[in-house]
């Protein structure tokens, strides 16, 4: 039986960057799950009888959400769904499946890196056919559906069984339980020289990667220890837990500290990896180096030929705006186009389908390439695996040849958390009403060259996405850029980045924020962030 709900509309549903993001208790609220989901499926043409992918991180209140999201997928006329066994579906396995099987697109259920239980976060996006998420003008439709909703669709069906690998039938639509791991695992062996992993793990090769108690842990566990012969135990944390068993699963040295000082230990492992809530960000160690994530999206870049699923080379590298330019260089060497897009994976899809590029990165710590249209962290990890035994070199071999090779970028970012929204809207007000008065003029003796409020105009549709960062540009190519994040569930947070080329190698082993030290002072003078935030320091330095 099919039931229409009568419900009145909820004012705080716009979607962000990725989803409709909140605390547990605000989507535990009565029909605010299913007022979004529905407004979903409004915005949405033509997908009678197709098929929808619905899968989430294994977050607390992932399951109960897949419940309503199947019986209201069948109410609202859908032909089947797939389900990832246990409600698991990593974000870049999900984009995966949708593209695999041509699904019409997929309900992903997750708040990436940000904590999860009870009391702390959950999120829920939709990935269009070509499995990235949404483009602006569906969210922006969706938005706008969940402003005017009066009722929803729903069936009256049992609970399915999600935790067996099956297929049912649920008012009249057909319902595919899916193991999550095989499809990704049999990708990633098509992409990269597995046999050659199998021998570096045989010869003594040792490392660490830990799942953070989040969904990757499957995918890794398969791929590195039962499939690649990595030792048992290669893997940590790799059971997915609701709560990530109390900890912040977001892949950065400040959550994952604990795997920087095993890594910079006396009896460290050759490599350490880490994923984040979704399995979409990535964090790289090398032993005794630590590996920023613009550069690793450089490295990548520069090395990708090394792996067979990129042996003819890349069609072009893109990156977010705040991503530092170590990328531009090796897309320069490579003579391939290099793309500056806003933050938000979703800019980088038109790129991927329209052929221009092949590898992209954030430095939010997401890489990726055209094998999805979702970031990847796994897929990050065994690149760098890849290239390692194909060169025989170690990671800090790799690194510092690079920098030898390119310059180094030298590159960190503050984040001001849980900043007040009025005194974090405030900030980038009065520093947008500035900008046409800053070049010219000096700050802790750096000339400014240019300041900017970043738009960007993409070279496939024409469409053109305004104030998405502003941009210090300093004479010799250092900058600062701030930006406030779409990411969050309260408050705002304020990101500053801050980068400063180096060409010279005598100079490459500086310490990362003493390199940037006056810069650091520069972005606080331009922006005021003490007296706004009324913070002294960042909440994470990355």
């Amino acid at each position: 039986m099919i039931r229409t709900v009568s419900t009145k509309p909820y004012s705080d549903q716009k979607p962000g960057t990725s989803g409709l993001r909140k605390k547990v208790p605000v989507f535990q609220q009565e029909h605010y799950a299913e007022n979004f989901i529905q407004s979903i499926f409004d915005a949405l043409d033509g997908f009678k009888g197709k098929t929808l992918v619905i899968g989430g991180d294994g977050r607390f209140y992932n399951r109960e959400v897949i419940q309503k999201a199947i019986a209201m997928a069948a109410a609202n006329g859908f032909g089947k769904v797939m389900v990832g066994q246990g409600g698991i579906l990593s974000t870049p396995a999900a984009s995966h499946v949708i593209r695999k099987y041509k699904t019409f697109g997929g309900i992903i259920l997750s708040a990436s890196h940000n904590p999860g239980g009870p009391h702390e976060d959950f999120g829920i996006k939709y990935n269009a056919g070509n499995g990235g998420p949404a483009p602006e003008k569906l969210t922006d439709a969706i938005f706008a559906k969940t402003k005017t909703i009066s009722s929803f669709k729903i069936a009256d069906i049992d609970p399915i069984d999600i935790d067996t690998v099956a297929t049912v039938k649920a008012a009249g639509m057909t319902v595919e339980i899916i193991d999550p791991v095989t499809d990704y695992a049999e990708l990633m062996e098509s992409l990269f020289d597995f046999d050659a992993l199998r021998k570096l793990f045989k010869s003594g090769f040792r490392m660490r990667f830990d799942a953070m108690h989040a969904v990757t842990g499957p995918y890794a566990k398969e791929i590195l220890e039962h499939r690649l012969g990595a030792p048992n135990g290669t893997c940590r944390n790799f059971k997915p837990l609701p709560d990530f068993g109390g900890h912040h699963p977001d892949p950065n040295l400040v959550h994952a500290k604990h795997l920087y000082d095993e890594m910079m230990g006396p009896d460290a492992p050759d490599f350490g990896a880490a994923s984040d809530g979704d399995g979409d960000r990535n964090l790289i160690i090398g032993k005794g180096i630590f590996v920023t994530p613009s550069d690793s999206v450089a490295m990548l870049a520069a090395n990708a030929r090394l792996a067979p699923g990129y042996k003819d080379g890349l069609k072009g590298i893109a990156r977010s705006m705040p991503t530092s330019g170590a990328a531009d260089r090796v897309a320069h060497k490579l003579g391939v186009g290099i793309y500056e897009t806003p933050t938000g994976w979703k800019f980088f899809g038109n790129l991927l389908d329209a052929g221009m590029a092949t590898i992209c990165g954030e430095e939010s710590a997401g890489t990726g390439s055209n094998h999805v249209r979702e970031k990847d962290g796994l897929w990050a990890v065994l690149l760098w695996l890849n290239v390692l035994a194909a060169r025989g070199e170690s990671c800090k071999q790799i690194v510092t040849e690079h920098w030898e090779t390119y310059g180094r970028n030298y590159y960190s970012r503050h984040d001001y958390e849980e900043v007040e929204s009025g005194r974090a809207n405030a900030l980038v007000d009065e520093l947008r009403a500035k900008l046409g008065s800053l070049p010219g003029t000096s700050v802790r003796g750096l000339k400014i060259a240019n300041a900017d409020d970043f738009a960007y105009h993409d070279p496939v549709d024409g469409s053109t996405s305004e104030h998405q960062g502003i941009r210090v540009l300093f004479e010799g190519g250092s900058r600062v850029v701030f930006r406030l994040s779409g990411t969050g569930t309260s408050g705002a947070t304020l990101r500053v980045y801050i980068e400063r080329y180096e060409p010279d190698k005598s100079r490459h082993d500086l310490d990362t924020q003493e390199a940037l030290a006056d810069l650091i002072s520069a972005a606080d003078d331009i922006a005021g962030i003490k007296s706004h935030t009324g913070r002294n320091k960042p909440s994470v330095i990355t």
